[in-house]
């Protein structure tokens, strides 16, 4: 694990991400929270400088290409070569609709939004920063999935949203695929059901319970996997 890295983790201001930013800057990392409301993402940031972390924010929409680019080439002007990447920021729209809870209910707009955030907004994120990582020879990508998503489980329901994250799997195994050769490694990982906003307060697991295999792979030695589908630090099908 490298000291002093710069991390990036979209959708940082609240919820996993927010996590997922305390405990990498725990580790000691320059850790900036990429949020689309810029008060929520400076509040987040400021909660964790506050405790002793080294956290900044940056305004960035996943959806806009844009503002992708704007916010990556801001923080490496402002912080460095970004050296992890937390793909974090999604949406789940059905899950807060009802009435969209069966598949002809969902609209091509509905599939279209949820595509754009959960499976392009990785994509665009990604396009950002490998030429950075493969420029030194050097970076850790972690793409929050579902398994939701999983296609050896796939069930009923919420079908935008588990398309959208069954593409997001194959995206991250096909750029891990391109980038094996190089010190970097690109994984997604399922948290688990965890008490947030978009979780709830029925979930069985914390935040902090939910971070830690995010942290695990965004924190993987030079020998560690690439490619791959966790939770709890273990293997899954896809």
């Amino acid at each position: 694990m490298r000291t002093n890295s710069v991390a990036l983790v979209t959708g940082g201001n609240r919820g996993l991400g927010k996590e997922i930013a305390r405990q990498l800057s725990r580790l000691g990392m320059r850790t900036i929270i990429g949020a689309r409301d810029e008060k929520k993402g400076a509040d987040a940031a400021a909660e964790l400088t506050s405790n002793g972390f080294q956290t900044a924010s940056v305004v960035l929409d996943v959806d806009l290409a844009d503002s992708v680019s704007e916010a990556v080439s801001r923080v490496t002007a402002d912080f460095g070569n970004i050296e992890i990447l937390i793909n974090n920021a999604g949406i789940a729209i059905e899950s807060l609709n009802p009435i969209l809870s069966t598949f002809l209910s969902i609209s091509p707009e509905v599939a279209l939004k949820t595509f754009s955030t959960n499976t392009l907004g990785p994509m665009r994120m990604m396009q950002a920063v490998l030429p950075h990582m493969a420029e030194n020879n050097y970076g850790r990508i972690v793409n929050v999935s579902s398994r939701a998503g999983q296609l050896q489980e796939l069930r009923q329901g919420l079908a935008a949203y588990r398309i959208s994250k069954t593409a997001l799997n194959s995206l991250t195994r096909a750029v891990a695929a391109e980038y094996a050769q190089q010190n970097i490694k690109i994984n997604c990982m399922c948290p688990g059901w965890i008490r947030t906003a978009m979780g709830g307060n029925a979930a069985p697991l914390t935040a902090e319970e939910g971070a830690d295999t995010a942290i695990w792979l965004a924190t993987l030695p030079s020998d560690g996997p690439t490619g791959g589908f966790y939770r709890s630090r273990q293997l899954l099908q896809w």
